[in-house]
Order: structure tokens, then C-alpha cells, then sequence
């Protein structure tokens, strides 16, 4: 029996993917912490890394995952894209994070992508009001989001693999 066929090489590939995911989103929260921005050349391959999970679901014979996926990352694409044109405060940098955090918790269910993007707004504005309460921010202070989606995004996955 070879890799493919015992499922051992899906496991290892859809890690891998997890696990690129993890380590580029710690460099880019740092970064969005230090200069309030998202760089492209670390966020855009994240959409290829993040298909790998989808392609690996869909190989498996679970189009469904795949398919969710795909549309996760649109919403959640088209959501902070909303909020981005609305003046809300999103900055391009989130609205491309949230499609490549779509594509991850996509792949994992409905829930565990709503629980990430709420989970991130949550976190965000918890952070927020502690900066306030402490006479550190105001009204037009900018707080970098991109760890706050990272986190919720991670928080999710960790409670996937809890319920699991």
C-alpha cells in the first residue's frame, strides 16, 4: 500500500498547508502590528496554500468541503470588502486576509468560518475597549486587525479539532 492510498500523504499535505498558515500569519501579525499594514507578497500565496486543504477535501471524494471553501473565502472576502468601501476602518490588507482565511476555515465547516470572522471582531473590540479604558486610544486611534482575524481564524481551528 502506498501513501496516497493508506491516506497518509492528504494528512501530511493538508498540515503542511495548516501549518505554512500559521507560521506566514505570525510574521504578517507582527508586521500589521509594527506598520499597520498586510504585505501582498505574504498574503496572496496564502490563497494557493490554502486550496491545498480544498483539493486535498476534493480528491478524498468531499466536494461538498471544497466547494464550501471556495465560497467561504468569497464571503468573507466580499464582507470585509464591504466594510473596507464603507469607510469602517478595513484596510485592502484585511479585505485580502479574510479570503485566505475563508479558504482554511471553509474547508472546515460553516461554523467553524463563522465562528473565526465573529471571533476576530470580538477579540478586536475587546482589545479595544481595553485601550480606551486605559486612556491609551480614542475615537480615531487605528488598531491593527490582521492578528485579531489570525486569532480568531485560529481559535476556530482549535475548536474544530476540540470537537472533533
Amino acid at each position: 500500500m502506498n501513501a496516497a492510498a493508506s491516506g497518509i500523504l492528504p494528512a501530511v499535505l493538508t498540515i503542511a498547508a495548516f501549518a505554512v498558515f500559521a507560521v506566514v500569519g505570525v510574521r504578517l501579525a507582527a508586521i500589521d502590528v509594527r506598520e499597520h499594514r498586510l504585505p501582498n507578497r505574504l498574503v496572496l500565496p496564502l490563497y494557493a496554500v490554502g486550496l491545498v486543504p480544498a483539493a486535498v477535501a476534493l480528491a478524498a471524494g468531499e466536494p461538498t468541503a471544497s466547494l464550501r471553501a471556495l465560497l467561504a473565502a468569497a464571503a468573507l472576502f466580499a464582507f470585509y470588502y464591504v466594510l473596507h468601501r464603507a469607510g469602517g476602518g478595513m484596510g485592502a490588507g484585511d479585505v485580502k486576509l479574510a479570503g485566505a482565511i475563508g479558504l482554511f476555515l471553509g474547508v472546515l465547516g460553516w461554523t467553524e468560518t463563522i465562528l473565526g470572522a465573529v471571533a476576530g471582531f470580538v477579540l478586536g473590540g475587546l482589545w479595544s475597549l481595553a485601550l480606551v479604558a486605559a486612556r491609551r486610544a480614542g475615537r480615531g486611534t487605528r488598531i491593527a486587525f490582521g492578528p485579531f482575524m489570525l486569532a480568531g481564524a485560529w481559535g476556530a481551528i482549535a475548536w474544530s479539532l476540540l470537537a472533533s
